[in-house]
């Protein structure tokens, strides 16, 4: 009597425990990353900075279980002896050194090893991607920012104050907004290089009406000046790669000289008293009253803090072009512009299909910083990584997915014929 057959057991069927374990954790991971924490930024302050690492460490865990992760040393080695990172490193290493002579010396180091760390969970998040990215994770994006755009819509024409008020709801929504504005760009690039035109252009128009109904105008206007860099670099990707890292990187090499410019303008447009023209009047006299802290700057932390104890004038311009030159003077300024040119040039130029998306992503995210968005905040820096860690799993995701013609089981077939 033949003894009856036995079902197959999972290891002999090719079923391995820690690969579905690895894909498990990796999905959630970039659930939370990519699904919750764009539409929690729009209700709480704290959801971006509290869920990132979370969502950062499933993937690293996914990464030890399955182990298709990149070698260490290749991807460390093409982050930072590159042009952009080289330049980034200097700076870095100079706001580390502008701690010996800046005024708020506890405070400002504090900062930048939040900073740090933020930075360094980023790297772990690229460290931990796998060398193909599966679909299935990426299509996570558009959905959660589709989502987001829909819960954004709902917050500001259901709660009260959120679009007018200056309460913690209409923060919130402001806030949430500038991480949709951000988000929009990898998620439109997905889903162009998928041919899927119509929905990359129906999530970009509820982002947009989502920004229109915001508490303020700053996330239509950065999303603006994204939409013109994108368009440009779809219709000439060199000349508009060109401009947008020329325009990024002139206009902080040159932010000395903007108020010298900006202020007889604004005089003669908007009026001598006007706000703005009064801010680029500051501005001016911060140049001329203190040529020799544009070599080395006052020092990092000082722009922010500054203002309470009458270091600045409160009503000093908000922005990156002011801050970076007043805290790191021409050093720190000069070797930003050369990161920034050096990144944007550099940007997608493997994966040309997703160049439109990162340069706008570029412009979108420099755009926020010169219009005055609180660059030191921890929450900024922490969209900004999962920003870079999102476009790098796009990347990973573009590789050839059709199947290879059965040539040779046609010539089998034809021989036997």
């Amino acid at each position: 009597m033949r003894p009856l057959p036995t079902a197959p057991s999972r290891r002999s069927a090719g079923v391995d425990p820690a690969a579905d374990a690895a894909a498990l954790l990796r999905r959630v991971g970039f659930a939370t990353l990519m699904v919750v924490l764009p539409s929690l930024a729009l209700v709480t302050r704290r959801g971006l900075v509290v869920l990132a690492p979370i969502g950062v460490a499933l993937l690293v865990i996914a990464s030890f279980l399955d182990g298709q992760h990149r070698p260490l040393r290749v991807t460390a080695w093409r982050l930072t002896a590159s042009r952009a990172g080289l330049a980034a490193g200097l700076a870095a290493l100079w706001c580390a050194l502008s701690l010996v002579w800046t005024p708020f010396l506890s405070p400002a180091a504090e900062r930048l090893f939040n900073i740090a760390a933020t930075v360094g969970v980023a790297f772990a998040g690229v460290f931990a991607l796998p060398d193909r990215m599966r679909s299935a994770n990426l299509y996570l994006l558009p959905v959660g920012v589709g989502l987001a755009a829909l819960v954004a819509i709902g917050v500001a024409l259901v709660v009260p104050g959120a679009r007018d008020g200056t309460d913690e709801a209409a923060q919130n929504l402001g806030r949430g907004l500038v991480v949709l504005a951000l988000f929009v760009w990898p998620a439109v690039a997905w889903l162009r290089s998928r041919h899927r035109d119509l929905e990359a252009l129906g999530l970009a128009v509820a982002v947009a009406f989502a920004a229109v109904l915001g508490p303020d105008a700053m996330p239509v206007i950065a999303l603006g000046i994204g939409a013109a860099v994108y368009a440009l670099v779809a219709a000439a990707p060199a000349l508009g790669v060109r401009v947008t890292a020329a325009g990024m990187a002139g206009l902080l090499a040159v932010a000395p000289l903007l108020p010298f410019v900006g202020r007889p303008l604004s005089a003669l447009i908007l009026g001598p008293s006007h706000p703005i023209t009064h801010s680029l009047a500051i501005w001016r006299r911060l140049v001329l009253s203190e040529p020799v802290r544009l070599i080395t700057g006052h020092g990092f932390e000082t722009a922010l803090r500054g203002r309470f104890v009458g270091l600045l004038h409160p009503n000093a311009p908000s922005t990156l072009l002011l801050e970076v030159w007043y805290e790191l003077g021409i050093v720190g300024a000069l070797a930003g512009a050369v990161a920034l040119w050096a990144a944007v040039r550099r940007a997608g130029r493997e994966h040309p299909v997703l160049l439109p998306g990162i340069t706008a992503a570029f412009a979108t995210a420099y755009a926020f910083a010169c219009l005055g968005i609180g660059t030191a905040q921890m929450w900024w820096f922490t969209a900004l990584s999962l920003l870079v860690l999102v476009f790098v799993a796009n990347e990973r995701g573009q590789f050839r997915t059709t199947r290879p013609k059965a040539v040779l089981f046609n010539r089998v077939a034809a021989n036997d014929r």
